[in-house]
């Protein structure tokens, strides 16, 4: 058993590993928060509930003294900078804390994805920290997309909420970069991710490495589109846009979605002007490599089974409209 803390705990994501670890029954739990917890959440036997200021470092490290593990979830949306994540490093080490995964869980690279510049900025911190020696393990859990987000509007995973995508399958239609259907993409279930992010905080026979891709699927952009149209019954209506529109900031489609699906730390006002930045980011990242994630956990933990695009996606559109 060891003590982990999760930061960001009352998040999509956090509930899902924060499950996976209480499954597990082989560690104490601690909920690092902002704010106190509502009166929905159910706080169950082994887990524990922190207020915290991540503004006060020294706070932090009290907090976080005899934790072994510390997972952060806090949200790189909210963030006007990065002193959060930075603050709980600071404080890591300063308490002692044996393992760090900061608040990553997508893609391998944010190459054109400005909403996640404080993820590049906390790789580049936790390099500076141990550039003369390790002085704090850490890996960066990187799952790809999740696979939920293909069955939007519906929701699939326990907490993960629906997010709209390049590929809307409920309208049968899709968004392709032009001589580019062969990009790569990784996408893994919510509930892949959570079950090996346990078993990783489980994981005692090594050191974590720094970088922790998960790859529930590899697949090009064409094979989901392929799948797609199996699955739904029919063709996908594709609009192909030119990477010079998209390098100049132009998303040039016949649609567009009035009222995405949104995450939850954007307003109703940014929703629809965050939708068009984040296609654009996503197109042209996936054509850049960014989101064919490595696979060190699948080799970490060679008998766990991923389930498959084509298997989620058949038993999420079946019988949908």
């Amino acid at each position: 058993m060891v003590k982990v803390a999760i930061a960001g705990g009352s998040g999509q994501v956090a509930r899902e590993v924060i499950d996976a670890l209480l499954a597990a029954d082989k560690h104490e739990i601690t909920i690092l928060s902002r704010n106190e917890p509502s009166s929905k959440c159910v706080i169950s036997p082994g887990l524990h509930w922190r207020v915290v200021d991540y503004n006060d470092k020294n706070a932090l490290a009290v907090a976080l003294r005899g934790t072994h593990t510390l997972l952060s979830f806090v949200q790189p949306l909210s963030e006007t900078g990065y002193q959060s994540q930075k603050n709980l490093i600071d404080a890591s080490i300063v308490a002692q804390v044996t393992r760090f995964a900061p608040s990553e869980w997508g893609a391998a690279g944010t190459v054109n994805m400005p909403w996640w510049v404080v993820k590049e900025q906390i790789r580049q911190y936790l390099k500076k920290v141990n550039e003369n020696g390790r002085v704090l393990e850490y890996t960066l859990f990187q799952p790809g997309l999740f696979l939920d987000y293909l069955a939007s509007p519906y929701q699939t995973a326990k907490y993960v909420a629906p997010l709209d995508t390049t590929f809307d399958f409920q309208n049968r239609r899709a968004f392709v970069v032009d001589g580019h259907a062969d990009a790569v993409m990784t996408f893994t279930t919510a509930a892949d991710l959570a079950a090996v992010v346990a078993r990783a905080v489980g994981y005692n026979d090594g050191e974590w490495s720094e970088v922790s891709g998960i790859r529930g699927n590899r697949v090009t952009v064409s094979r989901v589109i392929e799948i797609g149209e199996r699955v739904r019954g029919s063709s996908f209506a594709i609009d192909k846009v030119k990477l010079e529109d998209l390098e100049a900031g132009s998303l040039q489609t016949s649609w567009t979605m009035e009222k995405p699906k949104k995450h939850q730390a954007v307003s109703d006002e940014e929703a629809v002007a965050l939708f068009k930045t984040v296609t654009i980011g996503m197109l042209l990242s996936s054509v850049k490599g960014a989101w064919d994630v490595s696979d060190e956990v699948n080799q970490l933990f060679p008998d766990y089974k991923f389930e498959e695009i084509e298997t989620f996606l058949a038993r999420a559109w079946g019988g949908k409209p």
